[in-house]
């Protein structure tokens, strides 16, 4: 069964703490909506049985998208 990423375990960091980040910081904030996107379709993609080639390439763009916001957050 698809389980959702845990983003904040990830980034080292509690939810709230990102999330004082993200009141302040727009580009943070499109990027963490952005995640939550890609992590819903990595996840839709498991639930129905996707070939392992597309739910790689899902998992890649959720990876692309969290490096983006570790580096926003450094």
């Amino acid at each position: 069964m698809p389980v959702k990423h845990d983003l904040y375990q990830d980034l080292g960091m509690s939810k709230d703490d990102v999330h004082k980040h993200r009141a302040d910081d727009k580009r943070l904030d499109a990027l963490l909506t952005r995640y939550d996107d890609a992590d819903k379709e990595v996840l839709e993609a498991e639930k129905a049985s996707a070939n392992d080639e597309d739910v790689e390439k899902l998992k890649k763009k959720r990876l692309l998208i969290k490096d983006e916001i570790r580096d926003r957050l450094s």
